[in-house]
């Protein structure tokens, strides 16, 4: 079988969209249902890595003759094996197999692949006791997988999942942080790397900023607000406030009075000396921005290492995880504590973390 994941824009919200076509280049509707409904949660690209995954599955219950409505964990689990090695052939090799894709990888697509149920059993398009083996619910009697898109999330243990190898992405010191915003001749770029630094945000989130995000000098803080941007930029996480320092704030100021053009523009980071000026700044055009301070300062540095550096610089101060977790806009405090397992001291913190949520 094959399909295709199609990018397109919406006509009536001039947004982009993703859609799912089979051979005929018809809609593969179950898909197709669940992009649509993805659209107005998540970012295009994170709309278009679940598409990809979905259409992963789709070949794979292709190649074996399954019906997307009748499959079992066996078949998840043939799944895994068939991300892992590419193909689903009963013959075990005695040599050892090069791996196709990482554990990572797969463990996505598996998560994708439940949501996707999750989202077509709360619409009762299949029936929840054919699938309620996929999960190993915690704590719950009773409960549908309707909980699962509510803003209250069941806690629950996949049944099928890779063991994934340890890798922390590193961080940078203090006086890496230095070497690049010196290396930096204009404010704008400045307060980009040093809002990253004391903020720990993402990527979109940052380049989502507003003017009216920004709190005054007499709290300090930053808001991350969810909305549509022009620029594609989205909140992936939670909307939250970020305590700053006032030298942030007194250098966002400078550069409001310095170099921000008279655009009547609502966002913080836009064009200003080349591209369309006003307008807010892409994610490429930051990306590119990055590069070519590696270069220059012959340091690897992208955008999402400061979110590691602020969260690794708050727990070895001794912030709670479940702080830093808010903070860092994660869904879930055992996000934070996965991530950052090597800094987070095992026991007494845990511990008095798991009491208050059974409270």
């Amino acid at each position: 079988m094959r399909l295709t994941l199609q990018k397109g824009i919406d006509p009536a919200t001039q947004k982009v969209v993703w859609l799912m076509l089979d051979e005929n280049y018809e809609l593969v509707e179950p898909i197709q249902r669940y992009l649509t409904f993805l659209s107005g949660t998540k970012s295009p690209n994170t709309v278009e890595a679940y598409g990809n995954d979905l259409k992963l599955w789709w070949q794979f219950l292709y190649s074996v003759s399954l019906d997307w409505r009748s499959v079992q964990l066996a078949d998840l689990e043939d799944f895994a094996y068939w991300l892992r090695v590419g193909n689903t052939s009963s013959v075990v090799s005695m040599q050892p197999v090069e791996a196709c894709r990482s554990e990572r990888t797969i463990n996505r697509a598996i998560t994708t692949v439940m949501g996707y149920y999750e989202f077509h059993i709360a619409n009762q398009t299949v029936n929840f006791k054919e699938f309620d083996r996929f999960f190993m619910p915690i704590g719950l009697k009773g409960k549908t997988f309707l909980a699962g898109i509510a803003k209250t999330k069941p806690m629950r243990r996949k049944l099928v999942k890779l063991k994934e190898p340890k890798k922390f992405p590193g961080c940078l010191t203090d006086e890496q942080v230095e070497l690049l915003v010196n290396a930096c001749k204009r404010l704008r770029d400045k307060l980009i790397i040093l809002m990253l630094n004391g903020t720990g945000m993402r990527k979109g989130e940052l380049l989502g900023l507003t003017h009216d995000d920004i709190g005054d000098f007499d709290d300090y803080s930053i808001k991350v607000v969810q909305r549509d941007n022009p620029n594609g930029a989205r909140v992936k996480g939670q909307e939250r406030i970020i305590p700053v320092t006032k030298e942030l704030l007194q250098l966002y100021e400078e550069y409001l009075i310095r170099e921000y053009p008279e655009s009547g523009i609502p966002y913080i980071f836009v064009n200003i000396w080349e591209g369309e000026i006003g307008q807010p700044l892409k994610p490429n055009v930051l990306n590119k921005m990055f590069n070519r301070l590696s270069e220059k300062v012959e340091i690897k540095v992208y955008p999402h290492l400061f979110r590691h550096t602020y969260a690794t610089r708050l727990l070895r101060l001794g912030m709670r995880p479940d702080r830093v977790s808010y903070l860092l806009g994660h869904t879930s405090v055992q996000t934070t504590l996965d991530i950052y397992s090597h800094i987070v001291e095992e026991g007494d913190m845990i511990d008095v973390i798991k009491k208050e949520e059974d409270k």
